[in-house]
């Protein structure tokens, strides 16, 4: 009886709240466009084209994140952390849902975040998640193309603690995993185990090491293209940074530095903190945050904005980087780059 009003709540919540597509190509040369570019340096014009616009795929998300693009299937896949589901989203056939749950597997339902955050491939091109409610970072054991709600563990905590709840996560070449844990997929219930929030690397071997423990709010992560550089964004409205942190080549961090502080650009008009970020092959930063997706070179010159008018928790290049995709708020939204 249990499994079955589950099953039935699920269904109403497909009839009556599916998020939408926000095609409109029937009616109109394309889809529907919002924003705008804010151009703070030339430099910014080769990254993205003077008649480049933000194009509304979807909206009546929750909350999406954690964009990650599939080549084989030709296909996005994100987030939706509040209602623990990831969507799928491809130019053919617009969105369907692509995985539920996707973090939380356990019987409540007043978790306020408990689907997956962050998503990223593994070498072996398994579907690995950060999983919030779960307090871990699995894997997927099905294939990519038949999803199904059965993970692997790969990491629950460090030396003997849980962690907070998994946010973001990259890969390197070697298959080291380096994620972030900071506690927003935590739950007032939730006991806190770790009295910091960290930034961790999960080895091949199955060892969790500490990098970063000093950072009040961990977030987005990324590595530079020669993979030396991690970047981490901290989404603390006191101290809304970027910051990078320079690797040996065991995978350990041997210095760290504040990379562009977006304090001060947080506004009325500007929504959003540091959050997800990924880095073009240029080097450059795509750094969602205050107005929406900051761009940001290596050296940490701020070069321009993708002011999406939401806040904006994460993005992903497809994988020719041809575009640019971003969850922001309630939308999943796409901008074409050079």
């Amino acid at each position: 009886m249990k499994l079955l009003s589950s099953c039935l709540a699920f269904f109403i919540f497909l009839s009556c709240s599916s998020p939408k597509v926000e095609n409109e190509r029937e009616t109109n040369p394309g889809f529907q466009t919002t924003g705008s570019i804010e151009r703070l340096d030339s430099a910014v014009n080769s990254l993205i084209g003077s008649d480049a616009k933000i194009e509304v795929l979807a909206s009546g998300f929750e909350w999406a994140e954690g964009p990650l693009w599939l080549e084989e299937q030709q296909a996005l896949i994100f987030t939706d952390v509040p209602t623990n589901t990831i969507w799928k989203w491809t130019e053919k056939d617009s969105l369907t849902l692509y995985l539920s749950p996707s973090g939380y597997l356990g019987d409540r339902s007043d978790k306020r975040e408990p689907g997956a955050n962050g998503l990223a491939l593994d070498p072996q091109g398994n579907l690995v998640l950060c999983q919030h409610g779960e307090r871990q970072v699995g894997k997927m054991l099905s294939t990519l193309d038949t999803p199904k709600a059965e993970f692997e563990s790969l990491a629950t905590g460090y030396e003997g603690k849980r962690f907070n709840s998994p946010n973001d996560l990259v890969f390197n070449s070697k298959g080291q995993l380096f994620f972030t844990d900071p506690p927003y997929g935590m739950d007032p219930w939730d006991e806190k185990e770790l009295d910091f929030q960290g930034v961790f690397r999960l080895d091949t071997d199955g060892t969790v090491n500490l990098l970063v423990d000093t950072l009040s709010r961990p977030n987005g992560i990324a590595l530079s293209p020669d993979q030396r550089a991690l970047y981490i964004a901290q989404s603390d409205p006191e101290k809304a940074r970027y910051y990078a942190f320079d690797l040996d080549e065991v995978g350990n961090v041997v210095s760290g530095r504040v990379l562009f502080d977006a304090t001060s650009l947080q506004g009325e008009t500007r929504k959003g903190l540091p959050d997800g970020l990924k880095v073009h092959s240029s080097g450059t930063l795509f750094a969602t945050g205050p107005g929406g997706v900051l761009v940001i070179s290596p050296e940490g010159k701020h070069l321009g904005t993708i002011l999406t008018e939401n806040g904006t928790a994460n993005c992903a290049f497809d994988a020719e980087e041809n575009y640019l995709y971003m969850a922001a708020d309630a939308y999943l939204m796409r901008i074409q780059l050079k």
